[in-house]
């Protein structure tokens, strides 16, 4: 009875988990929703995925509106793994794993009017967060720093230089 008991409880758990991953995910701004959506693409392009993810818990993110409807973003996130197969369509009956590790994903990109611009090229760097390491980290912020000071980043336009006259 004691072991029905915590089967119950942890499969109410479970689908308390998935709600409020769900809403967490429904509140976030489009221009967010957007890099999650591609991180998905990429986790469900991999032939050796055999299980449909979802968006779980946002770690960190930020965005640069410098006007002219441009925006930077970068967002780092979790995603999880369920217990429906890759391609499911409705995840309304789709439960979380516990026994598969988190992705870690990190994304950074450029949208205009909305939409992801192509250039410069979308970043998507997903990694089981065990593999994870702080090396990676780094390299990801590096790399997203790059890629917006490559495309004319609003963070050097909008600094104030020295006058050396």
């Amino acid at each position: 009875m004691v072991a029905g008991f915590l089967l119950l409880l942890l499969s109410a758990a479970t689908i308390l988990d998935y709600a409020e991953a769900q809403e967490a995910y429904n509140r976030l701004p489009d221009y967010f929703k957007k890099g999650v959506d591609l991180a998905l693409q990429q986790i469900n392009s991999h032939e050796g995925v055999h299980h449909h993810f979802l968006y779980f818990k946002r770690i960190f993110q930020s965005d640069i509106d410098p006007g002219f409807h441009v925006r930077y973003v970068y967002h780092n996130f979790y995603l999880k793994a369920t217990n429906c197969p890759k391609g499911t369509v409705d995840s309304t009956a789709c439960q979380f794993r516990n026994d598969r590790p988190l992705i870690d994903c990190a994304v950074c990109y450029k949208t205009l009017a909305g939409e992801v611009e192509p250039n410069p090229k979308p970043y998507i760097n997903c990694v089981h967060k065990p593999s994870l390491t702080k090396e990676m980290k780094t390299a990801r912020v590096d790399h997203c720093n790059i890629m917006g000071y490559s495309s004319g980043s609003p963070t050097l336009l909008a600094t104030k230089g020295l006058n050396v006259d």
